[in-house]
């Protein structure tokens, strides 16, 4: 018998058989008569020339043939399946939506090549995008309340997948109207002294958030005159004089460049932590939200090593 000459349908029925061991149970499942179901594994093992089950009244059983059968329908009908799904993840990646939560103000030559790139790959995807900080990420994330977010971690966190980007490297800055303002050398208990301008996740963030971490290595932040979880309401405190505080350095390079904000030197060590993208289970993402974490893997090696 030729490939061509095999039913599609006889088969679907005979596989639906064996998985139910029975005539009656896959006539319920298939919505058919009995006689209909027993009719098409007759005809099926007709045209194939051997008998695929034994049976009576009271007894059900696959022959070793019968058994042979099953096993490639399985393997045909889980190839089929698989197919569609990947038809229906490509659909999902072309037209779907990637929503993400981010930190404040994070910026990166990465960054800006993940959204350009995967833009170009997937130019109908829509990007909805929420800023969060850290550890509200990491809590929408294990709650399921989204799948994607981009955080500053000390460390990757247990029993969420994540990929590490890059470095953001921070310094402590006071504004021009501030008394530290052009000084090269200032003792550690001058800035302990001072006040401080601080993040509200360095207080809020319950050990996730690595910005307390970074204020105790900096051993500063003793007097906090003012708190946001926005960079640039930070950033504003600083350069009107509220307080010193610490800004990651990429994003506010023209405000040193202007002399709007002087850098103070604390430590001769770099201080800084790690981006990370932290996702959901990739089998739990869409097929748009696995493109976009395809795409962070290919970049994250070419940016590791860059601030």
């Amino acid at each position: 018998m030729l490939q061509n000459d095999l039913n599609w349908n006889l088969l679907r029925t005979f596989y639906v058989i064996a998985q139910e061991q029975s005539i009656t149970a896959a006539s319920k499942r298939l919505g058919i008569s009995q006689p209909s179901v027993s009719n098409a594994l007759q005809k099926l093992e007709s045209q194939l020339g051997c008998q695929l089950v034994f049976r009576d009244s009271r007894h059900f059983e696959l022959t070793l043939r019968g058994e042979k059968v099953y096993q490639e329908c399985r393997d045909m009908f889980h190839g089929a399946d698989r197919i569609v799904q990947l038809s229906q993840d490509a659909l999902e990646e072309e037209r779907g939506e990637v929503r993400y939560q981010v930190i404040s103000n994070l910026a990166s030559p990465m960054i800006y090549e993940l959204l350009r790139l995967f833009h170009q790959r997937h130019p109908s995807v829509k990007l909805h995008v929420e800023v969060r900080n850290s550890h509200e990420i990491l809590r929408n994330i294990s709650k399921g309340n989204v799948n994607l977010g981009f955080c500053l971690l000390n460390k990757p966190v247990l029993n969420l997948e994540s990929v590490r980007l890059f470095r953001e490297e921070f310094q402590l800055f006071c504004g021009a109207e501030h008394s530290l303002y052009g000084r090269e050398s200032i003792s550690e208990r001058e800035l302990r002294q001072e006040p401080f301008i601080s993040f509200t996740c360095a207080s809020e963030g319950m050990g996730l958030e690595p910005m307390a971490v970074l204020q105790a290595s900096a051993n500063i932040g003793n007097r906090i005159t003012g708190v946001s979880s926005n960079l640039q309401e930070v950033k504003r405190m600083i350069v009107s004089g509220i307080g010193i505080g610490l800004l990651p350095t990429y994003p506010v390079q023209a405000d040193i460049d202007e002399g709007v904000l002087w850098p103070i030197r604390v430590t001769d060590r770099p201080i800084g932590a790690d981006v990370y993208l932290v996702h959901a289970p990739k089998q739990d993402l869409s097929g748009a939200e696995r493109a976009f974490v395809r795409t962070v893997e290919e970049l994250a090696p070419m940016y590791q090593d860059v601030t």
